[in-house]
Parts: structure tokens; C-alpha cells; sequence
């Protein structure tokens, strides 16, 4: 097996590679601390069975991070490992791509349990998350908004993040190592297939994704 942990914190990853360890002794367990590392990790080994990715680790933009994610890498599962349980940003999750949610409070036998199922192809939650989120009921879903942001390249993902903090486009051309017109072109494809007419929508559309960290994470 062939596990990728994705958290900005030290120490959660070492515990949770302990614990991995554990639960499936032999495995080898890579690590990444931003959102670029988790796409340099996943493109230098791509027979990866599972990435354990916390939403709020650095470039994430919360929920479409993992969206980019699961468009890149549609044969690698992705399981949330978060503090939020807040039912309805479980469930969006869930809506877009991800496998399982296992909240960091989870003791060994729970963290087990939710990877042996993820393996196996079943999606997985705890029991009390799972009865929560049942309760939602018919609110509105985002599979739609999901599918939009899969559509996206990891270049276009990222213009699109940086877009978000304000860059200009010869800024962002900077940091990528491209050309301007590069970045006009990515941004162009990006209104298309978020279905936004410029560079403010775009940016808000991304933010609305974000999620609040809890306190003590």
C-alpha cells in the first residue's frame, strides 16, 4: 500500500503515520505539507491507493482543493482527516470526491475501520457523522459546482488561487515561470468552465469553497 498524509502540522503527521503503522503495517507512507506537495507527490508516484488530506493545509482553498484533486487524480482515493465536523461541510465533501471523512479525534480502531473500507471502494464515515448528515436531508447538493472545478488543469488551478489573493497577472506569471499571455489564456479557460465572467466572480466562487478552521486545530 502506498499512502500519501497531507497536513501542514508536524506533529499530527507523525502521529498519524504511527498509526498507519499500525493499521497497515509494511505500507509506505509519503508526506506533504502544501497543496503543490501533494500534486509534486502524487505525479512522482501515481500508483498512490490514498491521500489523508486535512482542508485547511496551505493552497487547499478548503473544498476546492480536493476537487483539483480528484479531477488530477481520479484513480487515487482521498479521505478528509479534519477537526471540522460541521454535517453539512461533510457532506460537501462527500459531493466533492472524497472517499471518506475521518475526524482527527478518531481513536486507532475508528481510523481502521474508515481505511479498510476506503480500500475496499465503500465510502466511509463514523456513525455519528453518517446519522448527522442523513439528517440534512434535501438541502441543495454541489455536485454541479464539484464537477466544474475537476474540469480544471492543476495550471489552471493554480492561476485560479492566485487570482484569488490578488495577483496580477504578471505576478502570477512570476510565480508560475510562464508567460502573461499564458495566464490571459489559463484565466480565459477558467471563466468558461466555472461559468464566471471575470477575475472578482472567479475569486469569490473560490473563497465561498474555503473552510473555517476550528479552534485548536
Amino acid at each position: 500500500m502506498q499512502f500519501l498524509i497531507a497536513d501542514d502540522h508536524p506533529l499530527y503527521r507523525m502521529a498519524l503515520r504511527q498509526a498507519l503503522a499500525e493499521c497497515e503495517p509494511g505500507a509506505t507512507v509519503e508526506e506533504a505539507e502544501d497543496i503543490d506537495g501533494v500534486q509534486r507527490a502524487l505525479a512522482a508516484r501515481p500508483d498512490t491507493d490514498l491521500v489523508l488530506l486535512d482542508l485547511h493545509m496551505p493552497g487547499a482553498h478548503g473544498l476546492a482543493g480536493l476537487a483539483a484533486l480528484r479531477g488530477a487524480h481520479p484513480a487515487v482515493a482521498v479521505v478528509i482527516v479534519s477537526a471540522h465536523e460541521d454535517p453539512a461541510t461533510v457532506r460537501r465533501a462527500l459531493d466533492f470526491g472524497a472517499a471518506g471523512y475521518i475526524p482527527k479525534r478518531a481513536g486507532l480502531d475508528q481510523l481502521r475501520a474508515g481505511l479498510r473500507a476506503v480500500l475496499a471502494c465503500e465510502e466511509w464515515l463514523p456513525p455519528d457523522l453518517r446519522a448527522a448528515v442523513e439528517r440534512l436531508g434535501d438541502a441543495p447538493r454541489d455536485q454541479d459546482l464539484a464537477a466544474r472545478l475537476a474540469s480544471l488543469t492543476l495550471q489552471q488551478f493554480r492561476v485560479l488561487s492566485l487570482v484569488a489573493e490578488g495577483r496580477l497577472n504578471k505576478q502570477i506569471a512570476d510565480a508560475l515561470d510562464i508567460q502573461e499571455r499564458t495566464v490571459k489564456a489559463h484565466m480565459t479557460a477558467v471563466f468558461e468552465k466555472l461559468g464566471v465572467r471575470n477575475r472578482t466572480q472567479a475569486s469569490v466562487l473560490l473563497r465561498s469553497l474555503d473552510v473555517a478552521e476550528p479552534r485548536g486545530e
